[in-house]
């Protein structure tokens, strides 16, 4: 019989002598392995104390984006919907009540805005097709929970912080994205 690759390995299957059968050079293979890795580098960090750093393309949680004066960016023009290969962006439209030129940009913003990370996949996708650069991915991670509906993120858990009243937060949830934009 011919074999295909040259990987084959013959095992031998002649009787073991007393000595192997003791399996103390085997175990002594075995502690010299274990005692080398003590003296290497942990790949492990420490995760509350220490963060890993992100690659400059980590796709993180989605995020609503404001303006600098707080209003939403979003106008419902549904291209993330439509973008997205999961389906896991649903939006209804609404229009602006007088009074409301505070609250929305435009004429039109999105009522109802539900995005199901169970479904997400984190392409990307949404982020390139909006044209008001009204949602992006941040630079955290989805956390974990029992229960499906707690990965049904609402417009309301979505939208960044007001940068007026949490001028804090605000900058904290654009995370590098600042530092990317001034870059460009």
């Amino acid at each position: 019989m011919q074999a295909l690759t040259n990987r084959i390995k013959h095992v031998d299957r002649r009787k073991m002598n007393f000595l192997e059968r003791l399996y103390l050079v085997a175990i002594f293979k075995g502690m010299l392995i274990t005692f080398s890795h003590i003296f290497k580098k942990r790949p492990t960090i420490n995760y509350p104390e220490k963060k890993r750093p992100f690659s400059p393309v980590f796709r993180g949680l989605h995020i609503l984006n404001r303006d600098e004066e707080g209003r939403e960016n979003c106008t419902a023009c549904g291209l993330c919907a439509v973008a997205c290969p999961a389906e896991a962006i649903t939006m209804e439209a609404a229009e602006r009540q007088t009074g409301e030129e505070n609250l929305y940009r435009e004429e039109k913003y999105a009522a109802k805005y539900e995005i199901n990370m169970l479904r997400c996949i984190f392409c990307g996708l949404c982020e390139e097709a909006c044209p008001k650069d009204a949602i992006y991915l941040s630079e955290t991670f989805a956390p974990a929970d029992y229960q499906r509906k707690q990965f049904i993120y609402k417009k309301e858990e979505l939208l960044i912080p007001h940068p007026i009243e949490d001028p804090e937060g605000y900058k904290k949830a654009l995370g590098n994205k600042v530092k990317k934009e001034t870059a460009n």
